[in-house]
């Protein structure tokens, strides 16, 4: 396999835009460039028209402003990376958990080969209705092609798709304690996994559904409008005519900042640059497990 080249990554990283919260903040870095050309117009319009007469102040109180507000945007960074990081940890538990009960279930189950695809395919089913679920949606053409398109329907119907799905797993291992074909012990094993399932799809609910304090994100945002707008009356006496390309260059990487925290608090929606692959997640249980069939 050919060896990338050394820095390559770097520099492709450099100037990648598509994909980038820089995209999404663009308009906003130029509204405030365009906002400190309008205050350095007016600043040579009032020296020319009265002596002496300037907008420009002292920049010490920025300073100060600015490791405020740079410690705020750290925070609010770290909070949002935190919620990404535990979603990506609770799906992580959904792959294992998967991997787990089916090994299980196959191992020590019914050697009926219908029963087995069942509980395959059922499992797999688990972790496209939690993702279509987290995602707010109801069509699901993968599971038709797992279950048919009359179980499909009726997982799309229920009013909680995971769980409806769970409750079938749930009644395929009931059905072979039952007929004596798993042990106690294994079917003990099988269902906590099957229960770990919900657990996990339980903690990636509770992140959806409960988002940062709007207040909190609210004040930042207010913040960082103050401080940009006030920049430019600090840097007149300073860098003159450069007063808008050094207003843009400190606006980008904090609207930048502001953005990257707001993306990284919404992990499931597809709206979400940042957002969990969990398209690809999915594809990997589902070929994790269909591969339980073909060696048996």
């Amino acid at each position: 396999m050919q060896q990338p080249i050394a820095g390559f990554d770097f520099w492709r990283d450099l100037l990648r835009f598509n994909g980038t919260a820089g995209r999404l903040v663009l308009g906003r870095v130029l509204v405030f460039g365009a906002l400190a050309c309008l205050i350095w117009l007016l600043e040579i319009w009032l020296v020319e028209q009265t002596t002496g007469t300037s907008l420009a102040i002292d920049l010490t109180p920025y300073e100060v402003a600015g490791v405020a507000l740079g410690l705020l945007l750290v925070l609010r960074t770290n909070a949002g990376y935190d919620r990404w990081w535990e979603a990506r940890k609770l799906w992580g538990g959904i792959v294992n958990q998967s991997r787990d009960l089916v090994v299980v279930a196959v191992a020590n189950g019914p050697r009926e080969p219908r029963w087995r695809e069942e509980v395959v395919r059922w499992t797999i089913a688990f972790a496209h209705a939690s993702r279509r679920s987290l995602r707010s949606e109801r069509e699901a053409p993968e599971l038709a092609n797992l279950l048919g398109v009359e179980e499909a329907a009726r997982v799309a119907a229920a009013e909680h798709m995971p769980g409806y799905v769970s409750a079938k797993i749930a009644e395929l291992l009931a059905a072979a304690l039952a007929e004596q074909q798993m042990s106690g012990f294994a079917f003990q094993q099988a269902d906590r996994s099957r229960s770990l399932l919900l657990d996990h799809l339980g903690g990636c609910e509770r992140i959806r559904k409960t988002p940062l304090p709007l207040a909190y994100a609210v004040k930042i945002r207010q913040f960082i409008f103050l401080f940009l707008l006030a920049l430019p009356f600090a840097l007149i006496a300073r860098v003159g005519w450069l007063t808008p390309v050094v207003t843009t260059l400190v606006a980008y990487p904090i609207l930048a900042l502001d953005e990257i925290g707001a993306e990284l608090q919404q992990p499931f929606s597809t709206a979400s640059l940042n957002h969990l692959p969990l398209d690809e997640i999915c594809a990997t249980i589902e070929g994790n497990l269909l591969a339980h069939l073909d060696r048996n």
